[in-house]
């Protein structure tokens, strides 16, 4: 998946109320930019961080920016916009080059289930998979990624629709794409929210898959790329 506009470098001032990031760009300009991430961004929102912001001149968006990625020291990257995953797997599984999610001749997004949700992706082949996809971007070991970042509510609801579509007889999936280049394992971090960590651990009991799957990331754009170890 490649952005729709090429990235421009920039230096993070300050991130707040979730949703905006003050900048400063290459040539001196300050600039707020959209930051489409409601995680806490454990470790990806320190001042004076290096960052990619993709500009926009659409003249419904009151924000000119928005911030796609996080370029750490060593090179290594951090895409920060939770859209992205689903529109890079989406090309992934219509091109049928997801390992285990290959067998599908319909995807569809966005789909209405369970109470009040969406599903990210109902395939359709044989029978029906629900495929549900969480951003893993937290890191606070080498090479260790790691969901979620803060509480989410949200997302214990998702592992519990998820369980009771196998309980309709349907498979259901929980895809973990992992947004950093410098991570090859990932586990939940159960000590951030310990009621994701249960509902986790009922749902894979129930029946429910996971997959884990890291990506590739540059300025240019992002894709999905082989499964990385799960220690879960």
């Amino acid at each position: 998946m490649e952005f729709p506009s090429p990235l421009v470098p920039a230096v993070l001032i300050r991130r707040y109320k979730r949703f905006l990031a003050d900048c400063q760009l290459g040539d001196g300009r300050e600039v707020t930019a959209h930051c489409a991430n409601p995680g806490s961004m454990m470790g990806l929102a320190e001042p004076g961080s290096k960052i990619w912001l993709e500009p926009n001149d659409d003249p419904k968006k009151k924000l000119k920016f928005g911030w796609r990625l996080v370029e750490h020291a060593d090179g290594n990257f951090t895409g920060v916009d939770t859209s992205v995953p689903n529109r890079a797997l989406r090309a992934a599984l219509e091109a049928r080059d997801v390992p285990g999610l290959g067998d599908y001749h319909t995807v569809r997004a966005e789909v209405k289930y369970g109470e009040k949700s969406r599903i990210d992706f109902l395939l359709e082949g044989d029978g029906l998979t629900y495929v549900e996809v969480k951003s893993v971007t937290l890191s606070r070991q080498p090479g260790l990624a790691e969901f979620p970042d803060s509480v989410t509510a949200r997302g214990t609801k998702h592992l519990g629709e998820l369980a009771k579509m196998v309980g309709d007889g349907h498979r259901a999936v929980m895809l973990y794409l992992v947004q950093r280049t410098d991570c090859d394992r990932f586990d939940l971090a159960r000590d951030i929210d310990p009621t994701y960590g249960q509902a986790f651990d009922a749902a894979r009991s129930s029946g429910v898959e996971v997959i884990v799957l890291g990506t590739t990331i540059s300025p240019t754009g992002v894709d999905v790329a082989a499964p990385l170890a799960s220690l879960v």
